[in-house]
């Protein structure tokens, strides 16, 4: 590397998005209680999905990664994890059928408890208090005392992530994921869908293809891979202080990794070179993800390529986008024929979420319509430049919130308010995030299909 780099080599930088912490003295005793406590993830698991992320860089995959926008201490329970799980899955299955080809599945959860914010105050009637910025600094109970920034919040983020992931890895290896149970639950969904007869023909070809493999002896008890699967976690590195006291020295390697999660990504308002999320995550040998918004040039995301992926390794580096629907056709092009010229290896992925929110009947609030429009723009400009729409990023929840208006039940802004539960922004519901896998596995086989007759003609 350019300069030498150390897990705290990031305190030497300027940073953006940082609590004003009141107590420093306190502060530093949590950090220093957390870098003694046992990694929440491991390297070698790390790996594994840089590999899995590899394949897909090279057009052998596609990742899907979603989840809450903001978790909370509140929310925690095992029914609501056992759900977004569920969810998750039935939107894997639908688009590894799709895709024909491996899904990469990668949770924003157990870890994703920090926010950024676009104004550091917020202000009500009369009133101005520091903004909430997730459960892991502040409370979100707009009091003089719940936004005061308190580092005990970072342990009950630390404990909370533990739990999620003892019990993520239970369903995940357990038995829950077996395919036969995820088909089951998602022909439950198709039956409820008011587009069932649409959804009932890609999920009868995915119980054809099932009922061929039981017939040729491929099932559950024989092949672990059908009752088995990999599933990764991922979060937003914002607070780079609990960040670096779960940094540790693998000992099979002497390399650095974040055991706070699988991948970790920078956000579109963090992701200034000389500054300290970037000093950080150049070090460590995780997957790094990256947001790229509007205000990327291409000249920037070179930039940043360079320093974040140096040795250009496929699956080291996921270009999150950004934009919006009425502007990914503006700036995605460019920026991938910068980052094709210069032969850099990344996964590109969409998050069509965080340009798409709206103000409805004073809610925050994403159109589906929207979501899909950016989606498939991201898709179609992927095929007309060659390069592979490699997955997609989105904020969901496997609840039934009424948080994002549209969809095949078509939530209007009057029905915002009746499950309105999120801590920061709109997410899917479970059955808008099975619609969208469901419209998303439609393009992908549109799309193999012309390959074939391109290949074929």
């Amino acid at each position: 590397m350019a300069q030498t780099w150390t897990p705290n080599s990031w305190r030497q930088k300027p940073i953006q998005q940082v609590p004003d912490y009141p107590d420093l003295a306190a502060l530093e005793s949590v950090e220093a209680r957390l870098s003694k406590y046992p990694p929440l993830v491991f390297a070698g698991e790390a790996r594994r999905l840089k590999h899995a992320l590899a394949n897909v860089a090279e057009g052998r995959g596609f990742l899907l990664q979603g989840g809450d926008c903001a978790e909370s201490f509140a929310e925690h329970g095992a029914d609501t994890i056992r759900d977004f799980f569920r969810a998750f899955l039935q939107m894997a299955v639908v688009l590894t059928f799709g895709a024909q080809q491996p899904v990469v599945k990668v949770g924003r959860i157990a870890g994703q408890f920090a926010k950024p914010r676009s104004s550091g105050i917020e202000k009500q009637g009369d009133v101005t208090l520091p903004s909430y910025r997730g459960d892991i600094i502040n409370g979100i109970e707009f009091t003089e005392e719940a936004r005061v920034p308190n580092p005990e919040r970072q342990i009950m983020a630390y404990r909370q992530s533990a739990a999620t992931l003892n019990l993520l890895r239970a369903f995940a290896m357990g038995g829950y994921a077996n395919l036969e149970n995820v088909h089951q639950w998602m022909l439950g969904f198709v039956k409820d869908s008011p587009q069932a007869e649409r959804y009932r023909k890609l999920a009868d070809r995915i119980s054809e293809t099932m009922d061929f493999m039981k017939a040729i002896g491929i099932t559950a008890e024989n092949h672990p891979s059908l009752r088995e699967t990999d599933f990764f976690t991922s979060h937003e590195a914002l607070l780079l202080g609990y960040e670096q006291a779960l940094t540790r020295v693998d000992s099979t390697s002497g390399d650095w990794y974040a055991t706070s999660g699988h991948m970790i990504w920078i956000g579109d308002r963090t992701r200034q070179p000389d500054h300290a999320h970037v000093e950080y995550c150049r070090g460590i040998k995780n997957p790094i993800g990256l947001k790229c918004g509007p205000s990327l040039t291409a000249d920037g995301l070179l930039e940043l390529i360079d320093l974040l992926n140096p040795a250009n390794e496929a699956g080291r580096l996921t270009l999150i986008c950004r934009f919006g629907h009425d502007k990914v056709a503006e700036h995605l092009p460019r920026l991938i024929r910068a980052v094709e010229r210069e032969g850099k290896k990344v996964v590109w992925s969409c998050d069509p979420m965080h340009g798409n929110t709206i103000t409805l009947n004073n809610y925050k609030t994403r159109p589906f319509e929207r979501i899909l429009s950016e989606v498939e723009s991201f898709f179609q400009i992927h095929r007309a430049e060659g390069t592979h729409p490699g997955g997609i990023h989105i904020e969901m929840t496997g609840n039934d919130v009424t948080e994002c208006t549209g969809g095949a039940r078509a939530l209007s802004g009057d029905d915002l308010a009746d499950r309105y539960h999120t801590h920061c922004d709109p997410r899917l519901n479970a059955d808008q995030a099975l619609e969208l896998a469901f419209l998303l596995a439609e393009r992908m086989k549109g799309g193999r299909d012309e390959k074939k007759m391109v290949v074929n003609g």
